[in-house]
C-alpha cells in the first residue's frame, strides 16, 4: 500500500529520478542542437535568434530572447527546484540534522574545492574575481541520467545520495547567485517582493488553491524581483520554499507535491532546454578548444569540475563518515562513492547560468567559459560512467562469488 502513495519520500525519490533522467536525454538534444546551429553556415540565424528584443520598455522588459530564456524560464526551473528543496528540508532526505550530514557536507565540500582550483588556476585574471563561482554547481538532470543509465545495478543508496547531495548543491548555487549577482538594489521594490512573498504565505496558509490568484502574484513577484535588482530567477525560489509541502488531513497530497507534478515535465521537458538552445551555442572548432586550455579563466573551470567536484566531494564524505556519527550510504564501498562523486563534475545548466552572469562585462571570454563547461560536463559524463559501469562489473563479480553478499564490498 506505501508504494500507491507518491507523497512519500521514497517514491518521490524513484518519480524524480525517472523525470530528470527523461529531462537529461532531452537537455542533450538541445544542447547538441545548439552546437551544431551555431558552428554552421546558419549561424548567424542563430545570433539574430538569441539577440531578438521582444517584451514592453515601459517596465524595462525589452529584453533579449536568451534573456528571456535566461530570467524568465529559468524561473520556472528554479521553482521546481524550491519544491524540492522545501520537501527534503521539511519531510525528505534532509529533514534531519543525521540525514543531511552526509548530503550537505559533501555539497560543501564539492563547492569549495573547485572554487579554490579556479581561483589557483585563473590567479591574476580580474574576470576571476566572479568566474570562480562557475565551477560550483552539479547539474541533477545530467548527473542523475548518467547514474541510471550506467549505474542502473548500484544499490538505491547511490541515487539518494547523489539526489540529496545535487539539492545541497542547489541551494548552494543559489545563494552564490543571490549574493554575487545582485547589484543596484531598489528598496522600494525588494518591499515589494516581500509583499508578495508573504501573500503567498498566507494564501498557502489559508488554503486557497485558486491558480488564477497564484499566476498574477507569481509574475509580479518575478517582475519585482527583476526591478529590485537581484536575479530574476530567485523569485522562483521564494515562492517555492513559500508552499506548504505537508497534506492536511483528508487532503490527498500536499500543494508542493501536486504542483511539481504538474511543473516537472515543462521544466525538464522545455525551460531547460530552450535554456540550453540559446546558452550552448558556441563555437567548437580547434582554436576554440585550444582556447580552453589555454586560456586560465576556462582551464580553471575544466579543474575546478573534473578534479575539484571528485575530490570536494568525496574528500568531504570521507572526513564526515570518518570523524561524525554519519554513516556511509547503505551498501555503497568507498569506491562506489568515489565513483559517484565523480559525476558531480557534470556542472551544466546552472554553470552555464553562472558563466552567463559573472562574465557579462567580458564577452570576449564567455563563449570560452561556456566551451569549459561543455568540455568538462562531458568528460565527468564519460569519466563517471566509465568509473561507475567498472564498480557494477566489480561489484557482479563479488557477488557471484560470495553468493551475493552485498555488504562484502571491500572499502
Amino acid at each position: 500500500m506505501q508504494e500507491r502513495r507518491p507523497a512519500s519520500p521514497v517514491s518521490e525519490f524513484a518519480r524524480f529520478l525517472r523525470t530528470e533522467t527523461v529531462g537529461g536525454v532531452v537537455l542533450l538534444a538541445a544542447t547538441a542542437v545548439a552546437l551544431i546551429w551555431a558552428n554552421s553556415p546558419w549561424s548567424g540565424a542563430y545570433v539574430a535568434m538569441r539577440e531578438t528584443v521582444v517584451g514592453p520598455a515601459g517596465l524595462h522588459l525589452d529584453l533579449t530572447l536568451a534573456t528571456w530564456a535566461t530570467d524568465g524560464l529559468l524561473a520556472i526551473f528554479f521553482f521546481v527546484v524550491g519544491l524540492e528543496l522545501k520537501r527534503e528540508l521539511v519531510i525528505g532526505e534532509l529533514s534531519t540534522r543525521s540525514q543531511a550530514m552526509l548530503p550537505v557536507t559533501a555539497a560543501l565540500g564539492g563547492m569549495i574545492v573547485p572554487a579554490l582550483l579556479a581561483l589557483a588556476v585563473g590567479w591574476g585574471e580580474p574576470a576571476m574575481e566572479q568566474a570562480w563561482a562557475i565551477p560550483v554547481a552539479t547539474d541533477i538532470a545530467f548527473a542523475l541520467g548518467v547514474l541510471a543509465v550506467a549505474g542502473s545495478a548500484l544499490p538505491t543508496s547511490a541515487r539518494i545520495f547523489l539526489l540529496g547531495l545535487a539539492v545541497a548543491d542547489d541551494l548552494g548555487g543559489i545563494i552564490v547567485i543571490a549574493v554575487l549577482f545582485s547589484s543596484g538594489l531598489n528598496l522600494l521594490w525588494i518591499g515589494a517582493v516581500v509583499l508578495a512573498g508573504l501573500t503567498y504565505w498566507w494564501l498557502q496558509r489559508k488554503r486557497v488553491r485558486a491558480w488564477w490568484l497564484y499566476v498574477p502574484l507569481g509574475v509580479f513577484t518575478w517582475i519585482a524581483m527583476h526591478e529590485a535588482g537581484i536575479h530574476a530567477t530567485i523569485s522562483g525560489v521564494l515562492l517555492g520554499l513559500l508552499t506548504r509541502v505537508k497534506a492536511d488531513p483528508g487532503e490527498e497530497y500536499a500543494p508542493a507535491l501536486r504542483l511539481e507534478h504538474r511543473l516537472q515535465p515543462w521544466s525538464a521537458g522545455f525551460c531547460v532546454p530552450v535554456f540550453a538552445l540559446f546558452a550552448a551555442g558556441v563555437p567548437i572548432g580547434s582554436d576554440a578548444l585550444r582556447a580552453v586550455f589555454t586560456e586560465r579563466v576556462a582551464l580553471g573551470i575544466v579543474v575546478g569540475l573534473l578534479v575539484g567536484k571528485l575530490i570536494g566531494i568525496f574528500g568531504a564524505s570521507w572526513l564526515v563518515i570518518r570523524f561524525t556519527p554519519a554513516d556511509r550510504p547503505r551498501g555503497l564501498s568507498w569506491r562506489d562513492l568515489a565513483a559517484v562523486s565523480m559525476l558531480g563534475g557534470v556542472g551544466f545548466t546552472v554553470s552555464l547560468l553562472i558563466a552567463e552572469l559573472s562574465l557579462a562585462d567580458h564577452p570576449d571570454l564567455l563563449d570560452t567559459a561556456k566551451a569549459g563547461v561543455l568540455v568538462a560536463s562531458a568528460s565527468a559524463s564519460l569519466i563517471g560512467a566509465a568509473m561507475v559501469m567498472r564498480r557494477v562489473r566489480v561489484r557482479a563479480r563479488e557477488n557471484g562469488d560470495n553468493g551475493g553478499d552485498e555488504g562484502s564490498a571491500p572499502a
